[in-house]
């Protein structure tokens, strides 16, 4: 069954949900997989089309060393296309680690008693903002329990504190949330704050194994929480965010699930998912969890790839969950988005100390520690340019509007300077010497390769204007350009 908006009411229940456990499985044991299809599907996704269910079935049925070098080879040639050389960067801001479900892969959940509770109050909340501003983050994404606590009202007056605060040239542009599922109230609420993505993942989109995980709480509902981001996009929150936690069932249906997700939300709001997350289980406080789909490393190389020519346009985030050498490899198969500099226990960004993880004040282990410099560092070693571009954003050019400028060229094309330009930005307020002299030649190099000459003058122009300390200049196609 296809869902339009006037056939999926997400006031009811539709009789058909739109994951159907047997549908996936039935194309993962019955879709065959050859050279031939592979290397066909691959091309499609090189001219930017999107793949439906059955091409995604036939690259992941691939096992042949060879063929599964080339989805790899692929995806890295289209993250190319698509994306130039450039890394969005972020980091997560935990807000308060109270939770009332029971998940069972979770630190943070409610029956766990080992862990230390805590809520940021205003106070603590600015001063972890400032701390991360005076490393250069520009980009946040707040992180709540799912708590009574955190009502929509509470994380809109958290958004709004982050925002206002100010660190020298320090600045807070684009604040995104990873929360409890809402009401359609709800949401509208959060977008009156002025939020960018929203994030709610599914976990696993296996209906029974959801089950054995999510013991009790309101998070327990799978429906509920799987038609959440119909209730977003129904308050007119169109910058949504979906994801799965590998390791909690086979990663093949759980990548086929985000894709039969995004095809729902394309369908019914004409406007996919803006990013898409893939973390894998790590450890986490008094965890206790076996390992029965855990996802090798190879594994998870090859549905990243996957993940990225089955949506070219999709961005899609890679976290500190992971090993640095790991992550160094899994950014060039079509990875758009990491975390830098991330620490997760509550209020400790804003210590001077560096200190140890301690799980019990975690929601999980983190294997990249490093800060964001030296990510910034490692980035411009690979000849990648490190963004914080939030241009688009800020001017409503999200949705559905974002999908009419993503045309072929478009993301290359204009976000490529503007990742150019908050670099210059990074360079001028934050990066010590050796990254200064690097991030330069990053960035000479770069604006020789732009092939628009009016955009190569105007990125030199805005480069000026930072070095005598203007701030926040950015590219745009049209009359209303910052100049």
């Amino acid at each position: 069954m296809k869902f339009t908006p006037e056939t999926y009411n997400i006031a009811d229940k539709p009789m058909t949900p739109f994951i159907d456990s047997d549908e996936i499985w039935n194309y993962i044991h019955e879709t065959i997989s050859t050279k031939e299809k592979v290397r066909e599907i691959i091309a499609k996704s090189l001219s930017k089309k999107r793949l439906n269910l059955e091409e995604v079935a036939v690259l992941i049925n691939a096992d042949d060393p060879q063929l599964i070098e080339e989805i790899k080879e692929g995806a890295k040639t289209l993250k190319k296309t698509i994306y130039g050389n450039r890394i969005v960067l972020f980091a997560p801001l935990y807000v308060g680690s109270k939770c009332a479900n029971n998940c069972t892969y979770c630190g943070f959940r409610a029956s766990n008693k080992e862990v230390v509770r805590k809520t940021l109050d205003d106070q603590e909340l600015i001063s972890e903002v400032e701390a991360l501003e005076e490393n250069g983050q520009k980009r946040l994404i707040l992180v709540y329990g799912e708590h009574a606590h955190y009502s929509p009202e509470y994380i809109a007056h958290t958004v709004k504190v982050a925002y206002s605060v100010r660190k020298e040239n320090g600045e807070i542009r684009r604040i995104n949330i990873n929360a409890a599922p809402m009401e359609i109230e709800g949401f509208k609420r959060i977008k009156e704050a002025g939020i960018g993505t929203f994030q709610v993942f599914q976990e696993t989109y296996n209906r029974e194994a959801y089950k054995t995980y999510h013991l009790s709480g309101k998070k327990a509902d799978f429906d509920y929480r799987l038609t959440s981001l119909d209730r977003a996009q129904e308050a007119g929150l169109d910058d949504v965010g979906i994801g799965a936690l590998f390791g909690l069932y086979d990663w093949r249906f759980e990548v086929l699930g985000l894709i039969r997700h995004t095809n729902h939300l394309e369908a019914c709001y004409n406007v996919g998912p803006h990013t898409i997350s893939f973390p894998r289980i790590k450890d986490a406080s008094s965890l206790n969890f076996g390992d029965k789909y855990f996802v090798s490393d190879e594994d998870f190389t090859k549905l990243i790839a996957i993940l990225r020519l089955a949506v070219p346009y999709t961005g899609m985030i890679l976290t500190a969950r992971e090993p640095e050498k790991l992550r160094n490899e899994i950014i060039q198969y079509g990875v758009s988005q990491i975390d830098g500099g991330t620490k997760l226990e509550l209020g400790s960004y804003s210590k001077t100390v560096k200190e140890e993880q301690n799980l019990n004040n975690e929601q999980f282990k983190i294997n990249d520690d490093r800060s964001l410099n030296d990510i910034i560092d490692e980035l411009l070693d690979q000849e990648m340019i490190p963004s914080f571009c939030t241009s688009c954003y800020r001017r409503g050019r999200t949705g559905e509007h974002f999908m009419e400028f993503s045309v072929p060229g478009f993301i290359k094309r204009f976000c490529t300077p503007n990742a150019i330009l908050t670099m210059a930005e990074y360079i001028e307020d934050y990066a010590p010497e050796q990254t200064a002299i690097k991030g330069w030649k990053a960035i000479e190099k770069n604006i020789e390769t732009l092939e628009d000459e009016k955009i190569k003058k105007s990125v030199l122009e805005k480069i000026e204007k930072i070095k005598t300390g203007e701030r926040d200049l950015y590219y745009k196609k049209d009359a209303r350009a910052k100049e």
